[in-house]
């Protein structure tokens, strides 16, 4: 019989990381809205960044950095959430194994979107091909974090590990690969407006 453990964190699979922030003016929240009608999936774009969208100030730099934060937050969280899998009595062997394929995989990922960070912060402090060199590199990074979230997720995919695990992996790397596809879109936007000199800083 599967522990009470493994039901209790099923429960909580769906319930993804949350940022706390206070009520945006209208304008910030059109900048947000425009902008993230160049992503995949444009009402959780808006849902997740709507609480930066203050300290955002219609700057496309911040919007993509604010972008990377909330992958790689929620993606730490969906890393904890997987790695306690690993650890409840009661998970087939199959499953076990996936899930420790997708801890590193995951692990890759949170760091892939750290660099990411780390890369448009030292954007801010430098220009021309420096900037090209770090936009290059945080292009590759996000992309580099959504391909370890798929490879996952794919982890998963033989119909055998059909059932609780199964689902809750899945569903939570489906909302954490949308964040970071989400992620991935703003960053190249970002890159596309520099490059034709329409950015806002």
């Amino acid at each position: 019989m599967k522990s009470v453990g493994l039901y209790l964190l099923i429960l909580v699979a769906t319930l993804p990381y949350t940022s706390a922030g206070g009520a945006a003016s209208p304008t910030a929240m059109d900048f947000i809205r425009a902008s993230c009608k160049a992503t995949l999936h444009a009402s959780l774009c808006i849902r997740c960044l709507s609480s930066y969208a203050g300290s955002i100030k219609g700057s496309d730099h911040l919007l993509a950095k604010a972008a990377i934060s909330v992958s790689l937050n929620n993606t730490k969280s969906a890393n904890v959430f997987i790695s306690k899998l690993a650890r409840i009595t009661g998970i087939k062997p199959r499953e076990y194994q996936a899930v420790k394929d997708c801890i590193s995989t995951m692990t890759n990922s949170v760091a892939g979107l750290s660099q990411s960070v780390q890369e448009l912060e030292q954007m801010a402090r430098t220009t021309g091909n420096d900037f090209e060199w770090h936009m290059s590199n945080a292009e590759t990074w996000v992309g580099s974090a959504l391909t370890n979230q798929n490879i996952c997720a794919r982890g998963f995919d033989d119909s055998s590990m059909n059932g609780h695990v199964k689902d809750a992996v899945t569903k939570r790397m489906v909302y954490v690969s949308q964040v970071t596809s989400n992620a991935l879109a703003l960053v190249n936007r970002f890159a596309v407006r520099h490059r034709k000199g329409i950015h806002r800083p």
